[in-house]
Parts: C-alpha cells; sequence; structure tokens
C-alpha cells in the first residue's frame, strides 16, 4: 500500500480533545446517542463526548448505532429507509426506562447546537448503513462545517471502523482530525491504512493497546486512544502505558477531571 503524504498539506483544526470521553452521551444511564445522554453526562462534569451518526433516507444525519430501529426506538426496520421527519417522531428512550419515554432521536444539527453552546468537545463515529460508507462521510464532513462555521476551530475527531466514510469525510472536511477504529490489528497494514487516510488517531479497543502499540503511534505522530474502558484496573492500566484518551460508558464511576 502506497501511503499518502496528502494530509500533511490539509489545514487542520488543532487537537483538543479532553482524555475522557463518555460513550454514546452518557449511554448507559440515559437512552444513547439523545440528547438525554449527553446532558447525563455533562451533569457527571464530562466535556467530551462520542457518538454515532448514520444518514436518514432524505440525506439527515442524525446519531444512531445500528443499522435497524429494532434495538433502540419503538420502530422497526432500516433505519435509512425513513426520512427525518418520520425518524424525528419516534420514541428512542423508552427501550431503556419509563422514565426516558418519549426521548427522541437527535439530530447532528441538535447534538452540534448543545455541543457548541456548552463549549464541549465531540467525537463523531461515522456508522453508515452498509454500501453508503463513503457518501455517509461526505456528508457528514460536510454539515459539521457548516454547524460548526461560527466556532471554527473547534474539537471535532471523526472516527470510523469504515476506511471508505474516513474517506469521504476527508474529501468534504479535509481540516477536521479522523481516527482509524480498529477491534484487530493484523499485520502493520492498519498503521499503513491510518497513514494513507491522513489519520491524527488510532482509537482501538482496549485490549488491544499496550505500551509498545502506544510508542509506536506516537513515533506515527498519531494519537493511542482506546474504547471503550468500564473497568477501574483497566482504565489505571492504560493511564500508566501513556494512553492519550479513553471512551467510557462509566461517567458515574470515572471522573473526567481526575
Amino acid at each position: 500500500m502506497t501511503v499518502s503524504t496528502h494530509a500533511l498539506d490539509e489545514p487542520s483544526w488543532p487537537w483538543s480533545l479532553p482524555f475522557w470521553v463518555a460513550h454514546r452521551g452518557a449511554g448507559k444511564l440515559a437512552p444513547e446517542n439523545t440528547l438525554a445522554a449527553f446532558r447525563e453526562g455533562a451533569r457527571h462534569g464530562y466535556r467530551a463526548f462520542e457518538c454515532d451518526v448514520k444518514l436518514s433516507a432524505d440525506d439527515v444525519p442524525f446519531l444512531l448505532h445500528d443499522a435497524t430501529l429494532d434495538r433502540t426506538t419503538t420502530a422497526r426496520g432500516r433505519a435509512a429507509d425513513r426520512n427525518w421527519s418520520e425518524l424525528s417522531r419516534l420514541d428512542a428512550g423508552r427501550w431503556h426506562s419509563r422514565a426516558f419515554a418519549g426521548e427522541p432521536p437527535a439530530s447532528l444539527e441538535s447534538i452540534a447546537a448543545f455541543v457548541r453552546r456548552n463549549q464541549h468537545a465531540l467525537n463523531i463515529e461515522i456508522k453508515p448503513t452498509p454500501g453508503d460508507e463513503f457518501r455517509t462521510g461526505e456528508i457528514v464532513g460536510r454539515e459539521v462545517l457548516r454547524l460548526w462555521e461560527e466556532t471554527a476551530p473547534v474539537s471535532v475527531l471523526f472516527s470510523s471502523f469504515q476506511p471508505e466514510a474516513l474517506r469521504g469525510a476527508r474529501e468534504s472536511a479535509p481540516q477536521v482530525p479522523r481516527g482509524l477504529l480498529l477491534d484487530k490489528l493484523d499485520g502493520d497494514g492498519w498503521l499503513q491504512l491510518a497513514q494513507s487516510l491522513g489519520c491524527r488517531a488510532v482509537i482501538t479497543h482496549y485490549a488491544l493497546m499496550d505500551q509498545a502499540l502506544v510508542t509506536r503511534l506516537r513515533e506515527a505522530e498519531m494519537k493511542a486512544l482506546v474504547y471503550t474502558v468500564n473497568d477501574a484496573a483497566a482504565a489505571q492500566w492504560l493511564i500508566a502505558n501513556g494512553v492519550d484518551g479513553i471512551i467510557t460508558d462509566a461517567v458515574d464511576r470515572f471522573s473526567p477531571t481526575a
């Protein structure tokens, strides 16, 4: 694989993502990927949030992890088959608990307003419907530039398990930092891929990260982040080994200011 040097010429927003990042808002204490989850994370002192973003049928970026609506809403079927006007009226809270019944899905626009107003950072995991990777990244990138136009440069990070989604985001928003998500390490191909995408970070499952990998990423001028760490002993070990950031569900147990 040929390593691209194009990223060296790209303008770039500065890296200012806080160390502790709340996963899907505070996606265990409140319905994941909703404004309620973001508010709950902020209530626990978090100033950086991760969320999953995909496209509606009419190309509105909104927050949802799964390809289907089955698990986290009152509807069924592929989210990509419905327009945002319909998706926005669904109940995305009742599945979690009665206290959140009626909580609607969140658009990227509403999340952007929340984090900008509170000067929070955002890790947007581009979670495309299968087969729509590049276009999803391209549209999400364009929307981020529009939504943060008056407050750039800001702390936004794109991440994805899908290289084509990151390529799409790079095409439309080259200045927004990118991170490659990995759930396994096969040889050296992952590093070459991250470099070819102009990534500023690699974000691995926490069990894959160790001091040697942190050092290797530093030598490649990339940040070393991990997901999803909910165990205190694992967090302490990762911190001792020099990671640059931890994504967690345990916002009620890990202090973001510790």
